[in-house]
């Protein structure tokens, strides 16, 4: 039961983590069309949740596969966790705090606009597979549903709060964001160094 709870907290953890790019970038969405209504805002949230569960599986399809193979590599994968996703969250933590109280306003997004948006920023996901390959398949997809679900959860309340209030809170986010990732990143490394 315990490790069940660590394990959903955890991956809620994650998903809003990493929902911290989309958020901001939903909020600057929801700036430039205050008019939205909730299918187009469904869709946009939609597109970044399924690159946010689509980018964890395909780095955890290429580690796990690896792993399996190269089962000498299960004592490097804590380093690996705590390097990358302290690398992401400092990365974000910084940029974050280099763009406070600055925004760079963006028109609103065709299809192809948002699917290149739903890759930017989700990219960092990708890294998260790197992170869970210890992980069976079905724990891997659950943990992908989770952080999907955050992220549409977030990416929707960013695009409303965006269509009211601006990106006032953009850089705040990529700084929580950025903080978690880091934390998450140290709790890996201390659970894995520990086993």
């Amino acid at each position: 039961m315990d490790n069940i709870f660590v394990f959903v907290l955890q991956s809620l953890l994650l998903g809003v983590g990493l929902a911290m790019d989309a958020f901001s970038v939903s909020l600057a969405n929801g700036l430039n069309e205050p008019r939205m209504r909730i299918p187009r805002m469904s869709l946009i949230a939609g597109v970044f949740a399924g690159f946010q569960a689509l980018m964890p599986m395909l780095g955890w399809l290429l580690v796990h596969t690896a792993v399996e193979r190269f089962s000498v590599l299960d004592k490097f994968i804590p380093y690996v966790a705590l390097i990358l996703l302290a690398f992401i969250g400092g990365k974000m933590l910084y940029e974050g705090i280099k763009n406070r109280g600055s925004f760079d306003e963006k028109p609103a997004v065709g299809f192809w606009g948002l699917i290149v948006q739903g890759i930017a920023t989700s990219i960092d996901a990708l890294s998260v597979g790197f992170t869970i390959a210890d992980y069976g398949l079905v724990r891997a997809i659950v943990c992908a549903l989770i952080i999907a679900a955050v992220t549409f959860a977030i990416c929707m309340i960013g695009l409303a709060i965006g269509k009211k209030a601006g990106t006032k809170l953009s850089w705040k986010a990529s700084v929580l964001g950025g903080v978690i990732l880091i934390a998450i990143g140290i709790e890996i490394f201390v659970s894995g160094i520990l086993k």
